[in-house]
């Protein structure tokens, strides 16, 4: 394979590579990242790709290190990304919040595998989705992309990227085992320029640039190190230098700032899937691989004459409050499927508000639900 070549066609491959390829396809040429369980396939794509198209592949000694080198090379003008599961992303949460404080962006890939501790390594799981929203200590705002197959694995890596780029913020793809190794066709077509995203630069000279400025909007321009522009990042509450300052007043604006670049743009952000919605009395909400097997029964339930319906979340965080809080109004049901012990479930039942039942499937993970399952469930619920 020649330098700088990108794939193109058509290709049998698992979740974890098609990842790896949206990534580049995205612009990345950074990767770090530590060996991990059910997500090393990502990393040893990144390890022989990465040299073929010009990029940097760097093993770490550990998954919080690898998070400091991301961060590092976006800071450098990279597009740069790490891979990990359940005990990589506990320990990748501090600097995750870093990352959000010093607006930085980067892609974090969790293929999740059953936990606590080290759980069941090798088997699925869906139990970090809670982890993702309020892992790192403070309050912010997080994105995270949820597939439900290798195609998505490939395109919403690439949403990932765009999302991160475009409002300087580390964005999160929340894949499964089942998705991350199941292999199934992928088409990779060539990408048009103009529709990747890449962080706005300082259109000032370096004397009077300030890293934090926010006067002109809410997604400040971000310069590169190395190029002339001087400025200072902490962790640290800071003023539009980039200096740390000690008060409430900063406090307020800053954290302020990095919620609402999230929050005022959810309509920008937020995707959902509605399969046979328009008319259905019991509608089942679910993601990755679980909404895979809850299609299946909502399609047997439609056999039987149950109105029937699918929301899939594909971007879980922020998640999709005004439609559950409009279907709410609408349905007598919601049955919520997760290979968790009720997760998701949680945010459904804020946002129906008691105005539909909401009905929790857990499932402890280690393997899938099964449609008759969900199916029993939509039953019980009609």
């Amino acid at each position: 394979m020649a330098k700088n070549d990108i794939l193109n066609g058509e290709f049998f491959i698992n979740g974890d590579t098609a990842c790896a390829e949206g990534a580049i396809s995205a612009g990345c040429r950074f990767f770090a990242g530590y060996p991990i369980t059910p997500a090393t396939e990502v990393a040893e794509r990144m390890s022989e790709r990465m040299p073929q198209v010009g990029g940097v592949f760097i093993q770490m000694e550990d998954e919080i290190a690898s998070m400091n080198a991301i961060l590092g090379a976006s800071w450098a003008g990279m597009k740069a990304m790490t891979a990990t599961s359940g005990p990589g992303f506990s320990l990748m949460m501090e600097n995750i919040g870093l990352g959000v404080m010093l607006e930085t962006p980067c892609v974090v890939v969790d293929v999740q595998r059953a936990g606590p501790s080290t759980g069941l390594p090798t088997l699925v799981a869906q139990g970090d989705m809670m982890q993702a929203r309020w892992g790192a200590h403070g309050h912010y705002e997080i994105i995270a992309l949820v597939p439900d197959s290798p195609q998505e694995m490939f395109d919403l890596t690439i949403q990932a990227f765009n999302f991160s780029e475009k409002y300087r913020v580390p964005v999160l793809l929340m894949a499964d085992e089942a998705v991350g190794h199941m292999s199934e066709k992928v088409v990779i077509s060539e990408i048009n320029p103009k529709e990747l995203v890449s962080r706005p630069r300082p259109k000032v000279t370096p004397d009077k640039y300030l890293p934090y400025d926010s006067k002109k909007g809410l997604v400040t321009p971000m310069a590169v190190a190395g190029e002339g522009y001087r400025f200072h990042v902490t962790g640290l509450t800071h003023d539009d230098r980039g200096y740390p300052t000690m008060t409430a007043e900063a406090q307020d604006k800053l954290v302020r700032r990095l919620v609402d670049k999230v929050r005022l743009n959810i309509k920008d952000i937020t995707r959902v899937e509605e399969i046979s919605i328009a008319d259905a009395e019991v509608v089942v909400v679910s993601y990755g691989i679980t909404a895979r097997i809850a299609r299946y029964a909502v399609q047997k339930a439609r056999e039987e004459g149950i109105k029937a319906g699918l929301l899939r979340l594909i971007t879980v965080w922020p998640f999709a409050d005004e439609r559950i809080k409009e279907l709410a109004a609408l349905v007598k049901a919601f049955v919520v499927p997760e290979i968790n012990y009720g997760q998701i479930v949680r945010e459904v039942e804020r946002c129906a508000g008691g105005k539909a039942h909401v009905k929790s499937l857990p499932h402890m993970g280690g393997a899938v639900p099964l449609p008759d399952m969900i199916l029993q469930a939509i039953r019980e619920e009609a």
